[in-house]
Order: C-alpha cells, then sequence, then structure tokens
C-alpha cells in the first residue's frame, strides 16, 4: 500500500575535492535552538527506468532502498523547483504496481530496468527549536554511484541535503541557506542525486570511470523548445499542440492519485488538442488527425464521467445550503447524498481500467506520431499572420451564426439546446485563438477573454439544464418513497429563475463582443 509525502529540500555541493565538506555552526541559524546527531545510516538505493531513460528525461525518480528509517520502494514526482511528492511502497522484490501504474504515461510498454545503484553513508543532524520540534533534517552524503545499464562507469562525491520538517515554513530553508552560503557551499547544479549519477557514469561520453568532479548531460524531452523560435503557422500549432500532450502526460499520475481539479485539467488538455485539430484543418491533414480526434473525445467523455456528477452534486449541494430552514423538508440531504453516490459508484475504477487500458496508451503514441513527425499541408509552412488568422475567423463565424440561432427561439427546450451548441462553438473559438496568441498577440488573446467570457455565460445555463433534469429525477425517487417533494420543487424555481437570468443577459454579452473577433 502506497503513502505520500510532500518533500521540500535543497542540496549542495561538497568539496570539489572529494572530501568532507565543513558544515558551519547551524545553531546560529535564526530559530534553530539545537542540533541533533542523529548517527551516520548505511543506505543502498537501487534506481529504476526505462533503458532511454524516459523517467530522468521528466524528473522523475524510481528506486528501491535498504537501509534508513524508510527503506521501501520511493516514486518522485516533481511539483515545483525543490518540491517533490514522494510516493511510498513496502519493499519487494519486484516494482510495485501501484507505483508502475503512476509512471505508466511515460514508459508505456517498456520495461524498467536498474540503471544505477547508489551506496551512501549518510550523516544525519536535526535542526530543533526551543520546544524541541524538528524544523530541518540536515544530511552530509557521502555517495557512490555505479552503472548498471547504458554504461559501466561509476562516481563518488559529497553532497549536503537539508530537508523541511513536514508542515513547515519553506522561508526557514532560506536562513538555513544564508548559513550555509556564508561557509563557502553552493547550490547543486543537479537535480537530483539520479541526475548526476547518470551524468558522472555516463561513459560513452568519458573514458574516465571514476568521477569526483560534477559534469552535464542532459537529455532532451519532447517538450524542451527546439533550435528555433516557430516561424510557421504549422510551427505555432505544434508548440501549442505538444503543450497539450504533456499536459495529458503529465496529469495522468495526478488523476491517478485523485488530486483536486486534475481530471478537470487532463479532459481540458484533450478538448484542446480535438479543437486544435478541427480549428486548423487546413495546417494538419485532417485524414491522419480526425480518427485521432474521435479517440479525444472518447477520453474526455471518460474523464467527464464522475466529473459531471461531481459538478452537478456540488451545485445542488450548495442550493441546499441557501435555503432557509423552513423549506426543507423530508431528507433532503441524506437523498442527494444516496442519488449522487449511485450515479457516481464506480467511475473512478472505471476510469483507472481506462487509463489502465491499450486503447488509452495507442492514443498516447498516436499523439506522439503527430507531433514529432506532424502530417502537415501545404499551409502549415504559410504566414501564420494570415494561415492562423483565417483559421480563427472561420471559427468565430460558426460561433456568430449558433448565437444568431440562439437568441431566436422563445425560452424552453428548442432555445436552451442552441445556446448549448453556441457555448461549445464559443469554446473551440476561443482554444483557437489560445494557440494564435504567440503569433498574433493583443487580438488573439482579447478573443481568448472574449470567448471566455461567453462560453461562461452560456455553461451557468446549461448547468442549469442538468440541474433541473436532476432535481425533477429526485423528486420523483422522493414521491415513490413517500417523501415530500416541496423542497425539489423550491429549487427547480430557482434554477428557472437562474437561466432566465442568464438568457436575459445573454444579447448583451454578444454585443460586448462587438460583433467581430478584433482579429
Amino acid at each position: 500500500m502506497a503513502d505520500t509525502k510532500r518533500e521540500i529540500e535543497r542540496k549542495y555541493e561538497g568539496p570539489p575535492t572529494g572530501g568532507d565538506p565543513a558544515l558551519p555552526d547551524l545553531t546560529r541559524v535564526p530559530g534553530v535552538s539545537g542540533v541533533i546527531d542523529k548517527g551516520v545510516a548505511d543506505l543502498d538505493a537501487t534506481y529504476y527506468d526505462t533503458a532511454d531513460q524516459r523517467l530522468a528525461a521528466a524528473s522523475l525518480t524510481l528506486r528501491r532502498r535498504t537501509g534508513g528509517d524508510d527503506a521501501g520502494w520511493h516514486l518522485k514526482l516533481p511539483v515545483s523547483e525543490g518540491v517533490r511528492d514522494e510516493i511510498r511502497a513496502p519493499l519487494s522484490d519486484t516494482v510495485p504496481a501501484s507505483l508502475s501504474a503512476l509512471v505508466r504515461s511515460r514508459v508505456r510498454e517498456a520495461e524498467l530496468v536498474p540503471v544505477v545503484r547508489l551506496l551512501s553513508a549518510r550523516d544525519v543532524r536535526h535542526l530543533v527549536d526551543a520546544s524541541g520540534a524538528l524544523l530541518a533534517e540536515v544530511s552530509v552524503d557521502r555517495v557512490r554511484a555505479e552503472r548498471l545499464s547504458g554504461g559501466t562507469g561509476a562516481a563518488e562525491w559529497t553532497e549536503i541535503e537539508v530537508e523541511l520538517a513536514d508542515d513547515g515554513d519553506p522561508a526557514f530553508l532560506d536562513k538555513v541557506e544564508k548559513k550555509l552560503r556564508k561557509a563557502g557551499l553552493a547550490r547543486s547544479s543537479s537535480k537530483s542525486k539520479l541526475a548526476r549519477a547518470l551524468s558522472d557514469t555516463d561513459t560513452t561520453h568519458s573514458t574516465d570511470t571514476t568521477k569526483t568532479t560534477k559534469t552535464t548531460k542532459t537529455t532532451k524531452k519532447r517538450d524542451e523548445p527546439t533550435d528555433r523560435a516557430p516561424r510557421t503557422a504549422g510551427d505555432h500549432v505544434l508548440a501549442y499542440l505538444r503543450t497539450q500532450l504533456d499536459a495529458i502526460i503529465e496529469l495522468d499520475p495526478a488523476v491517478r492519485r485523485d488530486l483536486h481539479d486534475s481530471v478537470h485539467s487532463m479532459r481540458v488538455a484533450t478538448r484542446r488538442m480535438r479543437s486544435a485539430f478541427r480549428s486548423y484543418g487546413k495546417i494538419l491533414d485532417r485524414a491522419v488527425t480526425d480518427p485521432i480526434g474521435e479517440e479525444l473525445k472518447w477520453l474526455a467523455g471518460e474523464l467527464g464521467v464522475g466529473r459531471d456528477q461531481e459538478v452537478l452534486t456540488e451545485r445542488l449541494t450548495t442550493a441546499l445550503d441557501g435555503l432557509p430552514g423552513a423549506l426543507l423538508t423530508g431528507p433532503v440531504r441524506d437523498r442527494l447524498r444516496t442519488w449522487s453516490q449511485a450515479r457516481g459508484d464506480g467511475s473512478r475504477r472505471h476510469l483507472i481500467a481506462v487509463l489502465d487500458g491499450g486503447r488509452y496508451l495507442d492514443l498516447l503514441a498516436a499523439l506522439d506520431g503527430v507531433v514529432t513527425d506532424p502530417p502537415l499541408l501545404k499551409a502549415a509552412a504559410g504566414d501564420p499572420s494570415k494561415v492562423i488568422t483565417k483559421a480563427v475567423r472561420k471559427d468565430f463565424a460558426k460561433v456568430s451564426a449558433l448565437v444568431d440561432q440562439a437568441l431566436g427561439p422563445a425560452p424552453g427546450a428548442d432555445r436552451d439546446l442552441a445556446m448549448h451548441e453556441a457555448r461549445k462553438k464559443a469554446k473551440r473559438t476561443r482554444y483557437a485563438a489560445e494557440a494564435a496568441v504567440p503569433a498574433l498577440g493583443g487580438p488573439a488573446a482579447g478573443l481568448v477573454k472574449s470567448m471566455k467570457s461567453l462560453q461562461s455565460l452560456l455553461g451557468d445555463h446549461q448547468d442549469s439544464v442538468m440541474a433541473r433534469e436532476a432535481l425533477r429525477d429526485l423528486a420523483a425517487q422522493a414521491h415513490a418513497a413517500g417523501e415530500s417533494a416541496f423542497t425539489y420543487g423550491v429549487l427547480y424555481g430557482r434554477e428557472e429563475r437562474r437561466a432566465a437570468a442568464v438568457e436575459a443577459a445573454f444579447p448583451g454579452e454578444w454585443e460586448a463582443v462587438g460583433g467581430g473577433s478584433g482579429i
């Protein structure tokens, strides 16, 4: 069973000669009342990766470590500079399934193999405050790295780690760093021990098998900038697609961990890619991208199963919270809870099964193919200010036509449907304009803002439509169970008024867009 620890730490270089660093008196760090010597721990860690080092390229580390007080399997996922989530699992002979699943979007069908072994003698000190509470752990690590695959080199070095205590103030690390810098210690140029080990044991770039000084080697990532800035229309569209594909891959483990907003964010990335395929069909061959777009639509639908229910439940719960007590009759909250659980039951298990399935991996492979070997058409080589502008204007014209259709019908099912269609097209135009911002600048950014505002207004209307359908369902269930349906009727009436307010604001919102894209 895996558990997670947020790790906030900084690393510092030891002496270039390989000797032990002399730590300054850390009791002089503001807030530190004592330094407790915790002794030396011998750590033995084997790091796993694919043969082409896909995890290292993404700054992920997966290791099996013995020794110390946290022996087991550790997967470290980057959060921000100096911050990682360490996900732990008990010791076993093979990579735990709970961890291999979290790297599946990177690894795909490739095998995880031992790449580096690190033997460390860790001399640990605890910095504590006047009450004896832990502020940070400082360790001096004497490391020996041995290459297990992709080379036969070895390397040795010494480094200092300062790890903040759980729930500590990150500003404390600045105080410790100030003291270390005065003692002549500098931040490490390597992101992790693994990164340094891979660099220093890379015998394909050096014949020296034992190094004590830092060398630099970078593994090129797909999302790193190319050797030139985007120039053509195709360059700009592909840059946008790469960003969305990177988001999908990076969000995969967050979705599996059920982190806040991860499902929604991944769903948005899939929709952005699909919209770009359709909006920029003169740049990328739709004979190639349309089938992939259908698979993106499938994935967005799978991601939306639990998310839509979650949003709807939150809307209804908030509405209930806003009602006076006199308008609450019967076990309304219990019924809402039961109804929501019944509709959402199994959705998460289903989503994880989707992410573990071959269809999802095939889609990732197809998307890789689009960005690495794009099916570019003649227009891709064209001037972005012309080609991209034409595509965005075409999308905006479609929004305009659908808005006209939505403004025509009287309130009712036909208008609801027309407003929903206008919302979907506004969203697509917004995404097309997002891709155009680097090429077109302010006018495209202005269109993004106006389409987002229109989409938000129409989205509120569609949420009201869905809420009213749910309230009818809840009222019918309550009635069948002999409960009062009064409260559901009250909420239904409020949703009707909310939708009417949106419909009244709709013409003015559209007029504010200016009747033209500005591009």
